[in-house]
């Protein structure tokens, strides 16, 4: 399969204490559930490989009796199956363990069919057909989100919920970034907003984990939203909630994320996907507090939430081209916090490689397994590099390159993955610019930004071999930002690989 175990939650941050370092994906029991049996064994090859302990299920009276006897902590349900349906063996399920995760799966990806999923308590929907990474990714989800509610259940068994505000510390010592995390602290107790940018894989949420850890609401939750990641209408439904009737599939009255993080905070991921109606509608809650559901007339609450927003934009431009409303940006940037890219910060970059080296060594070898030693050579390859997908980009070659090191060998460069082929350009040398005579500088550089993301575009839908979701996997966006992007450049993915 070759896609990296996705548990880790970082990047420039470190778990101090681990359940990254220390929950291993065998303690993580897991059922899938489908009448069609080449994708019910696909599924549990795919996940036994990866180390989870599967049971497989064709029919869903099966399943009931299985679920009665034995815990599960994930379980993988067809939305579609005969006898006893989907939705019934996910009520069932919760009924009998309310902390399992369900992964819903269906070939008609409706939105009514999502919203009938999730409001009936399901972790995720699957799509069909979906590939081996994004089963994969969403097991590791899985796998991370256990681990973690495990570790603040027993911190606030041993020692109270402010035990937990330590949980996270910062890795690096380039000034770059400790200019973020000294802002950071500064910024944690005041409970203003805070609109974070960067490019992928720098680290924005880890920030926003930073500041609400180290804030006055670290006691309460703090909950994350990707805005980028849903539909309108689902979007909508999970920040503001829902009153009975207000769509197909609205069986009942559910709160949303904003009421959920009263007392909180809301961290607001891709920020900049989020439509305008959708804006507005946050707005009113970031200026008076009043939460309407949709489908109500009324008010259904009144929250006090602290909002920390991140993009991979440039918020300003965002906001300058109309994408980013400017009242919402204006309310969200009270304190503006820039993450700096890896090869901005070198001199971090032999720390973090050392912690990933330590983290996955750990992670894919014996118990006993002497820890190799990163040498000089790949340091110093590590330091050249350009980095594009940053820290998370880093992660992923340390790995690769675990998985493959000899025991008792040290990690030369000559042992280091090159995930582009050797085509990513070194730090130091430039790129020319081919025909910008005379041009004004905010010509030359929107025309150069439209030739990188186009040529870029190609090679990564070519390199992925068309796999969609495995091209967002190795830019480090999603699949909505991918594709919006290919639709702005006119591109489409049959022509690419016709073409390659």
């Amino acid at each position: 399969m070759g896609i990296p175990n996705p548990t880790s939650f970082e990047p420039g941050l470190m778990d101090a204490g681990g359940s990254n370092g220390r929950f291993k994906p065998e303690l993580v029991r897991v059922l899938v559930v489908d009448d069609e049996y080449s994708l019910r064994e696909s599924c549990a090859n795919i996940l036994r490989a990866e180390g989870y302990t599967v049971a497989t299920c064709g029919r869903g009276d099966e399943a009931l009796d299985l679920l009665r006897r034995r815990p599960f902590d994930l379980v993988m349900i067809d939305f579609f199956m005969s006898e006893v349906g989907g939705m019934d063996l996910l009520k069932a399920c919760l009924e009998t363990n309310r902390d399992c995760l369900v992964i819903m799966v269906t070939g008609e990806a409706t939105v009514e069919v999502s919203l009938e999923a999730v409001n009936a308590g399901a972790w995720q929907f699957l799509p069909k057909p979906f590939s081996a990474g994004h089963l994969q990714l969403l097991a590791g989800r899985a796998c991370h989100a256990i681990a973690a509610r495990s570790e603040i259940e027993s911190a606030e068994e041993a020692a109270g919920a402010a035990q937990h505000s330590q949980h996270v510390t910062v890795l690096g010592t380039s000034p770059a970034f400790r200019r973020v995390i000294d802002l950071a602290r500064k910024v944690a107790g005041t409970g203003v907003s805070v609109l974070i940018s960067g490019e992928s894989g720098t680290g924005k949420e880890q920030i926003a984990q930073f500041i609400h850890q180290h804030s006055r609401r670290r006691g309460q939750p703090m909950v994350a939203l990707n805005c980028a990641a849903l539909p309108e209408p689902l979007l909508e439904s999970e920040m503001f909630g829902h009153v009975r009737g207000a769509f197909t599939g609205a069986v009942q009255d559910k709160p949303g994320l904003l009421e959920v993080a009263n007392g909180g905070t809301l961290f607001l991921d891709e920020i900049t996907e989020m439509s305008q109606a959708i804006q507005a509608k946050l707005l009113r809650v970031i200026q008076d507090g009043v939460v309407r559901r949709v489908g109500s007339n009324s008010t259904d609450s009144v929250v006090d939430v602290r909002f920390i927003a991140a993009t991979n934009r440039d918020p300003q431009q965002a906001t300058d081209q109309g994408i980013l409303r400017r009242d919402l940006y204006y309310r969200l940037r009270v304190v503006p916090i820039r993450m700096p890219p890896l090869r901005e910060r070198p001199e971090d970059i032999p720390i973090l490689a050392r912690h990933f080296l330590a983290r996955y060594w750990t992670r894919h070898r014996e118990l006993n397994a002497p820890l190799p030693h990163l040498a000089q050579s790949a340091v110093q390859e590590l330091q050249s590099r350009e980095w594009r997908g940053n820290v998370r980009e880093l992660q992923n070659v340390i790995e690769h390159a675990v998985v493959l090191l000899p025991s008792g060998a040290e990690l030369e460069a000559a042992d280091l993955p090159s995930l582009d082929d050797g085509d990513s350009p070194r730090r130091g040398v430039p790129t020319p610019i081919v025909g910008a005579s005379e041009e004004p500088y905010h010509i030359a550089r929107e025309r150069v930004l439209a030739d990188f993301e186009r040529g870029y575009l190609l090679w990564l839908v070519r390199r992925a071999s068309g796999n969609m979701s495995e091209a967002a996997r190795i830019a480090g966006v999603d699949r909505t930002t991918l594709y919006r992007l290919m639709e702005k450049h006119a591109l489409r993915r049959g022509t690419i690989i016709t073409e390659a």
